[in-house]
C-alpha cells in the first residue's frame, strides 16, 4: 500500500493530539461553589467576612481588583472508585487554595489570558485529590481569590468551571508523547531520517487511536517508547534547565496583589516538586521572599525546607530586580547589601549570580560594584529586545567603566518564560551566537507574574528531552552549576565594554515624574541622615536610628523595581507609592533634624546657628536667615557656626537686570522675545556658549502616541504646537537677577524663575508645570556652540562618553541616553554642562542639549503625569572640560543644599567647642568623591563610600580624618575586613584607579 503523503499525515497528527488533549479529563459531578467578596484581602481568620453569594458557572463573583475566600464542597461518586481523581477549577481570575490552617498549597490561574500561547499554556486549573479514589470523598477546600489575571487584566469575573473529574493518565502521558515527539519532528532537519521516522511512528500510533480504548492507547505508546528512548550522544551543547517564574513586584496591579501573586506561585511550585522529583526552581528578590516570611510564614518554611534539600535557588544577589539606570550609586550599592545579607541571613546561602532578566539597560558602573560584593555572574536576557542592533553575544565578559569584568549569560532562547518544549531547545541550539567557544547556555522555563512558574505540561516535556535524539541534552540543574561550567570557558570568551544599552523603553526615563522627584529626594535625604547620624556617633552621641534607616531604605528600593521607578505601572501604584514616599520624606527629615540637632549639641553650639555640610569639599553658597540670604562659606564635610559662615562678595558680582537681560561678573544672559535664551555668554572665558542664531531654554511639545515605555523615534518630526510665553517679568530678588516667566500650553501652565545669584556661574530654571495634556512630550533643549564629537554623561560612580554624532545605527539607535546630575559637551578649553535636580532622559546631538522633562501617556496608566510637577534644571558654561571644571562637583551641589540648623539644642556635657569651623572629612584629590558615610551594619564604625569621577588614576590622595579614629581598613560592599590601613596625623592614603569605588571602615575612639 502507498504511503500516506508526509503533509496528510503531520495533520492527522496534530488532530488525534487534540482529541488526546479532551480525553484527559472527564467530569463526574459539579462542586457546591460558595464565595465571600471583599475589595482588599482578608485574612483566612476573617474569610466569611465579605458579601456571601452562591455561584453556579456562569455566575459572576467579582470586579476589577475585587477579592474573595472561595468554598468548593463535593461528594466524589461512587462509579469512580479506583480511578484517579481532580479538581477543575477556574473562577476567571487567580486563585490560591489553602490548608486548613490558611498556608497557600497551589496556586490556580484562569486559562482566558493575554500570555502568548507560543511560550506555553497559562491556564493552571487541576487540583489532584487521589491517585485512586474509594469513592463517598468529601471535598471541602477554601481558596483565596484575586479579580485579575497573570496580566492585571478584567476576566469578567465570572466562575467558568468547578467540577469532579476522573484523570485517565494513560492518555495525559500518551498526549505528552505526542506532543514532544510531534514537535521535535518539526524542528529536526526536514530530509533526515529522524523526522520520517518520527512522522511515520506517530502516524502508526494515530491508525492504533482510531479507536481510543485503553488498550489502543497502550499500544499507541508501545509504538513510541522507542523514539522517546532515542539517545543523542555526545552533545556538543549542554542544556542547564532552570524553573523560573519572574515575577514583577507591581505592574498591571498593585503591590498587594503581588504578596498574593507570590503565594499562589510558590505554593504552587512546592505541589509540584512533590510530583517530579526531579524539578529544580529558583525564585529571586529577598522582597518577595520577606513578604512571604511575613503573611505566609508556613509557606516560606516550606520553602526554607526546600532550599536546603537544594532543589530551590535563591537567586539574585538585589533587594528587588532594581532599574539600573535611574537608581543611585548608594542605591545600588543598598539593593546588594540588603539583598546579600537577607539570602546569608535567613538561608545560609550567599547569591554569587546578579539576576536581572527584565530590566530596560544597564549601567556601565555595575560589574564593579558586584564584584566587590562577591558576585561573580551575572544573568538577563532583555538586551533581546533592542530594535536595530543584535547584542554580539550570549555569553561574554561584561566589563565595566573601570575596568572590571564579570562573566555575563543571556539565555539563547531570549525569554524567561520558556515553555521547555523541543522548540526551546532547537531555538536555543540554532541562534546562540557563541556556541563556537562554549557547550553551556542556560534554559528559563515556567510562566510569571502569576502563571505560577512552571506547570504540568514543562515538567512532562523534560522528562521526555533530558537526551533526545536530535535536540541538545537538557538537564535541570541550579543556575549557579550552570555558570560553574561556563566559567570553565570564560578565556575563550569575548569582553564587552561599557554599558549595555537596551535599544528600546527609553521613556521610561522620563515617565511617572513625580515618582523619579521623590526617588532622588529620598536618595538624598537618606544620604543627609546617614551621614548627620553618622558623625553624631563617632563623637560619641549614639542614637544612630539603624533599624528606622534599613526601613525607610528598602521601602525606597521597592519603589526603584523596575516597574515602578520607570513609571510603566498602574495608575494605583503611583497613587499608593506617592503617598508612601511622602511619609517616607517627612519621616526621614525628621531623623535628619534629629541627628544634626544631636550633633550640634555635641559641638557645643548652645542655641546658635549651625551650618552643615556633607559634601567632601569646601564650598560656597547662599542660606536664608531671618528672611534675608547670606552668602556662607562651609568647610568640608563639616560644620561652622552660621555667624562665622558669611563671606563677602565683591560689588561687582551683585547681579544686574534689565528688560531681557540678567547679569552678573561672571555671566551675561539675554531673552529672546518668545521666553528662551538668545545668549548665555561667559566672561570669563570670554565666550559665547550659545551658537549663532540658536537658542537656549527652547521649551517644545511634540506629539507622543507612545505607551510609558516607548516614544515615537520620529517625535522631532511632529511637533504639537507653540508653547506661548504670556508673561515676564524682569527684577533683582535680593541676591538673585530673575526673570518670572508663565507660559500657557493649551491646557497646561509653565511657571519658570530664571534666575542668575551673585557670584554664580550657572543659569538656573526653577519650574512649576501643572500639566493636562495628553500623548504630549514636554522638551527644552539648548543650542550649544561647542563643537564634541562625543558628550560625557554621569552614570552611578563616574561617567560615560557617548556619541553626538549620528553616523550608525547603533549611535542612531542611542539618540535617548540616561544621565543622573548632569550631562557636559566639552571642548579643550570651553564646555558647557546641563545639570538637573531629578531628571533622567537626555539627547545630546551635535552641539545640542536636550533634557526630556515630561510625558503624558495613556497606557499603563491613564492620567500619567497628569499633575503638578516641581524641578529644577541649569546650564552652566565652563572653561577647561568637563574634569578641569569640576562639572561632578557643581551637580552634587545643586542636587545636595547646605543645611542651616537655627534653633540648635543646649550643648552636652563634655561638648567640643564650635568656634570657627570644623571638618571632619575631607579628602585632597578633587577627582575622588565621598560620595556615603553610614554606620556599619554589624558594629559602630563609620563606613564611608569613595570614588574616582573623572576616569583617571590618582597615585596618592589623602583622607583627612577630623576625630579620633584607632583604626582603618580596606572593605567590600559586604563590609567584609580587608587589608589594614595605616593612620598617621589623622590621614589615610589611598590610591585609586580609574572609576574605582572603594569601601572604607573607619573605627573611632
Amino acid at each position: 500500500m502507498p504511503q500516506e503523503t508526509v503533509p496528510v499525515m503531520l495533520e492527522r497528527i496534530k488532530h488525534t493530539k487534540e482529541r488526546l488533549n479532551e480525553r484527559i479529563y472527564r467530569s463526574l459531578a459539579p462542586l457546591a461553589v460558595e464565595a465571600w467578596v471583599t475589595r482588599e484581602p482578608v485574612s483566612f481568620a476573617e474569610r466569611e467576612s465579605g458579601s456571601y453569594r452562591e455561584l453556579t458557572p456562569g455566575d459572576r463573583w467579582g470586579e476589577l481588583w475585587e477579592c474573595a475566600w472561595f468554598r468548593f464542597r463535593g461528594i466524589v461518586p461512587m462509579e469512580a472508585q479506583g480511578c484517579k481523581i481532580v479538581l477543575l477549577i477556574d473562577v476567571n481570575g487567580e486563585l490560591c487554595l489553602v490548608d486548613e490552617t490558611g498556608t497557600p498549597r497551589q496556586g490556580l490561574t484562569n486559562v482566558n489570558s493575554e500570555f502568548a500561547l507560543e511560550l506555553g499554556k497559562p491556564g493552571k486549573r487541576v487540583v489532584e485529590v487521589a491517585a485512586a479514589c474509594c469513592g463517598g470523598e468529601a471535598i471541602d477546600l477554601w481558596a483565596d481569590a484575586g479579580c485579575n489575571d497573570l496580566f492585571g487584566h478584567y476576566r469578567s469575573g465570572t466562575l467558568k468551571e468547578a467540577d469532579i473529574a476522573v484523570c485517565d493518565e494513560a492518555i495525559r502521558s500518551l498526549y505528552y508523547d505526542f506532543e514532544v515527539l510531534l514537535e521535535l519532528a518539526e524542528q529536526v532537519p526536514e530530509r533526515s531520517s529522524r523526522r520520517a521516522r518520527l512522522v511515520r511512528k506517530l502516524y502508526e500510533a494515530t491508525l492504533a487511536l482510531a479507536d481510543p480504548t485503553a488498550e489502543a492507547a497502550g499500544r499507541a505508546a508501545a509504538l513510541l517508547a522507542p523514539e522517546l528512548r532515542r539517545r543523542g550522544g555526545d552533545a556538543e551543547l549542554q542544556v542547564s534547565a532552570i524553573g523560573h517564574a519572574h515575577i514583577d513586584l507591581a505592574w498591571l496591579w498593585p503591590i498587594r496583589e503581588t504578596i498574593r501573586k507570590g503565594a499562589r506561585t510558590f505554593s504552587t511550585v512546592l505541589r509540584n516538586m512533590e510530583k517530579y522529583p526531579e524539578y529544580v526552581f529558583g525564585a529571586s528578590q529577598p522582597q518577595l521572599y520577606q513578604w512571604m516570611k511575613e503573611h505566609y510564614p508556613g509557606l516560606y518554611d516550606r520553602i526554607k525546607e526546600r532550599v536546603e534539600e537544594g532543589r530551590w535557588e535563591v537567586q539574585g544577589a538585589m533587594w528587588v530586580e532594581p532599574d539600573v539606570n535611574i537608581s543611585g550609586g548608594e542605591a545600588l550599592v543598598r539593593q546588594i547589601l540588603y539583598g546579600k545579607r537577607f539570602f546569608l541571613q535567613e538561608f545560609g546561602v550567599e547569591p554569587e549570580t546578579l539576576w536581572l532578566p527584565d530590566v530596560f539597560g544597564y549601567t556601565g558602573s555595575l560589574p564593579q560594584l558586584l564584584v566587590s560584593s562577591g558576585v561573580r555572574y551575572m544573568m538577563t536576557q532583555k538586551l533581546s529586545w533592542s530594535v536595530y542592533n543584535q547584542h554580539p553575544h550570549h555569553s561574554f565578559i561584561w566589563e565595566g567603566i573601570d575596568g572590571t569584568g564579570i562573566l555575563t549569560h543571556l539565555p539563547p532562547e531570549d525569554t524567561y518564560n520558556g515553555p521547555a518544549a523541543p522548540r526551546s531547545l532547537a531555538k536555543i541550539e540554532r541562534d546562540y551566537l557563541d556556541k563556537g567557544v562554549s557547550g553551556h547556555a542556560l534554559m528559563l522555563f515556567g510562566i510569571g507574574d502569576g502563571g505560577g512558574g512552571p506547570g504540568e505540561e514543562h515538567l512532562e516535556r523534560l522528562s521526555r528531552l533530558n537526551n533526545l535524539s536530535g535536540l541538545p541534552p537538557a538537564k535541570q540543574e541550579t543556575s549557579l552549576a550552570f555558570f560553574r561550567k561556563l566559567e570553565k570557558e570564560a578565556p575563550l570568551l569575548e569582553r564587552y565594554r561599557g554599558e549595555l544599552y537596551l535599544e528600546k523603553h527609553q521613556g521610561t526615563l522620563t515617565t511617572q515624574a513625580r515618582s523619579k522627584r521623590y526617588n532622588r529626594l529620598m536618595e538624598l535625604a537618606l544620604r543627609e541622615t546617614e551621614f548627620a547620624a553618622s558623625l553624631a556617633l563617632a563623637h560619641g552621641g549614639g542614637g544612630y536610628p539603624g533599624e528606622e534607616l534599613e526601613r525607610i531604605w528598602k521601602e525606597v528600593l521597592l519603589y526603584q523595581f523596575h516597574d515602578i521607578v520607570p513609571g510603566s505601572s498602574i495608575g494605583r501604584v503611583y497613587d499608593e507609592s506617592l503617598e508612601r514616599y511622602e511619609a517616607l520624606y517627612k519621616e526621614t527629615l525628621g531623623l535628619q533634624r534629629e541627628a544634626y540637632g544631636r550633633l550640634a549639641a555635641l559641638l557645643g553650639a548652645n542655641g546658635e546657628p549651625v551650618l552643615f555640610n556633607s559634601l567632601p569639599w569646601e564650598r560656597e553658597g547662599w542660606i536664608e536667615s531671618g528672611g534675608e540670604w547670606l552668602a556662607v562659606r562651609a568647610p568640608s564635610m563639616g560644620a561652622v557656626r552660621l555667624a562665622d559662615a558669611s563671606r563677602k562678595l565683591p560689588s561687582e558680582s551683585v547681579p544686574v537686570c534689565a528688560d531681557g537681560v540678567l547679569e552678573n561678573d561672571r555671566l551675561r544672559v539675554r531673552f529672546a522675545a518668545d521666553g528662551s535664551l538668545s545668549s548665555v555668554f561667559d566672561k570669563a572665558a570670554g565666550r559665547e556658549s550659545l551658537a549663532a542664531g540658536g537658542r537656549g531654554n527652547a521649551l517644545a511639545v511634540f506629539h507622543d502616541s507612545g505607551d510609558a515605555w516607548d516614544f515615537p523615534r520620529d517625535y522631532r518630526q511632529m511637533p504639537a504646537g507653540e508653547i506661548k510665553l504670556e508673561q515676564a517679568e524682569f527684577r533683582v530678588e535680593g541676591h538673585r537677577a530673575v526673570s518670572r516667566q508663565v507660559y500657557r500650553y493649551k491646557d497646561s501652565e509653565i511657571r519658570q524663575i530664571v534666575s542668575l545669584a551673585a557670584g554664580e556661574d550657572m543659569v538656573v530654571f526653577e519650574t512649576e508645570v501643572d500639566w493636562r495634556e495628553s500623548g504630549k512630550m514636554l522638551r527644552t533643549s539648548f543650542d550649544t556652540s561647542v563643537r564634541a564629537d562625543m558628550a560625557s554623561c554621569e552614570i552611578q560612580f563616574g561617567y560615560l562618553r557617548r556619541p553626538t554624532s549620528r553616523n550608525t545605527l547603533l549611535e542612531f539607535a542611542r539618540d535617548e541616553v540616561c544621565a543622573q546630575r548632569y550631562i557636559d559637551l566639552s571642548e579643550t578649553e570651553f564646555g558647557v554642562a546641563l545639570l538637573n535636580d531629578c531628571k533622567y532622559g537626555h539627547r545630546a546631538e551635535g552641539g545640542t542639549l536636550d533634557l526630556n522633562l515630561l510625558r503624558s501617556p495613556s497606557y499603563p496608566d491613564p492620567n500619567a503625569d497628569r499633575a503638578e510637577h516641581r524641578f529644577k534644571y541649569a546650564l552652566m558654561p565652563h572653561k577647561g572640560d568637563h574634569v578641569r571644571a569640576n562639572v561632578v562637583r557643581r551637580g552634587y551641589e545643586f542636587n545636595i543644599p547646605l543645611v542651616a540648623l537655627h534653633d540648635t539644642p543646649a550643648s552636652l556635657p563634655g561638648a567640643t567647642n564650635a568656634a570657627g569651623s570644623r571638618s571632619w572629612l575631607s579628602i585632597d584629590s578633587p577627582s575622588l568623591i565621598i560620595d556615603s558615610v553610614k554606620k556599619a551594619e554589624d558594629g559602630d564604625e563609620l563606613v564611608l563610600r569613595i570614588y574616582e569621577s573623572a576616569g583617571s588614576p590618582v597615585a596618592r590622595a589623602r583622607l583627612s580624618i577630623g576625630f579620633p579614629c584607632a583604626d582603618a581598613w580596606a572593605s567590600t560592599i559586604m563590609e567584609e575586613r580587608g587589608e589594614a590601613l595605616s593612620i598617621a596625623d589623622g590621614c589615610v592614603e589611598l590610591e585609586f584607579r580609574p572609576f574605582e569605588v572603594k569601601t572604607i571602615a573607619l573605627r573611632c575612639r
